[in-house]
């Protein structure tokens, strides 16, 4: 029974991570909590032991959708290590300052975090896009595959600031950093969609790969678990990066946000009880 709910976890996160570019931990995260701490199916599960076998599990899923996006070209790699040079420390960070978790301040503060994610996707398509940030010797150009053009910039201050705080997210609560990176590149560095979804997947196999570092140090990985998500998630995820270049995923997108804010409610609801 076990290994049949890490499947679908893995699977069903994989899928969703990869099609709206949030890497999927912020699925992984409460399920393994739900399943290992409140039901008993999971044994060993601490809050700290999902947060580290989830960033271990967004190493596989990170890199099979990056592999995927860069062969439809949907991958800013130049821009992409401008971000890192932030994310990548903000995860030890984060990973670090987990260990101060108890399951009620877990539940509560994660809760908060998925209220403010799903208020964040909710919006992303309707905040108009900050030119403040747009200084042309950042610009570039970029032609999507339906033939309309683009124009975006990264400044690399403000680029590796914002990531170092998405970067400790990352480490904190192990979901990757890509429910927050996404909309970020849209709407302040005005990424075309399509091309930070595969950055985004891109940043969230590095960042993902540097909490791991901290989070095995500190033996917050339940090893077994793990390799059956990373099995299930590679096959996921590749489904996700196939039908994201098939079809618009604002459908998608619709329903994790709802998701989020009704688990959001139930995890804040039940920190309180």
């Amino acid at each position: 029974m076990a290994y049949l709910v890490l499947i679908i976890i893995g699977v069903s996160s994989a899928i969703l991570g990869a099609l709206v570019g949030i890497g999927g931990g912020i699925i992984i995260v409460p399920s393994l909590v739900y399943f290992g701490i409140d039901h008993q199916l999971l044994a060993g599960m601490t809050p700290q032991r999902a947060i580290g076998t989830s960033s271990v599990i967004l190493i596989t899923t990170g890199l099979t959708a990056t592999l995927g996006y860069l062969k439809t070209k949907q991958v800013d790699v130049k821009n992409g290590l401008i971000f890192l040079v932030g994310i990548i420390p903000g995860a030890l960070l984060g990973a670090y300052l987990s260990k101060y978790f108890t399951l009620d301040s877990f539940n509560l503060y994660f809760g908060i975090f998925l209220i403010f994610i799903s208020i964040v996707l909710m919006i992303r398509n309707h905040v108009k896009p900050i030119k403040y940030f747009q200084q042309e010797k950042y610009l570039k150009s970029f032609t999507d595959r339906y033939g309309e053009h683009h124009k975006y910039g990264v400044p690399p201050f403000v680029a590796i600031v914002s990531s170092f705080i998405v970067g400790i997210t990352t480490g904190l609560f192990g979901i990757g950093g890509g429910a927050l990176m996404t909309p970020l590149m849209i709407i302040v560095f005005r990424f075309p969609p399509h091309v930070a979804v595969g950055t985004s997947m891109m940043m969230i196999f590095f960042s993902s790969l540097s909490s791991s570092v901290s989070h095995i140090v500190q033996g917050n990985v339940l090893w077994i678990h793990a390799i059956v998500l990373i099995i299930s998630s590679y096959f996921g995820a590749k489904i996700g990066v196939r039908i994201n270049s098939r079809m618009k995923s604002d459908t998608v997108v619709l329903i994790l946000r709802f998701t989020m804010l009704i688990l959001g409610i139930y995890l804040i609801i039940k920190s309180v009880l």
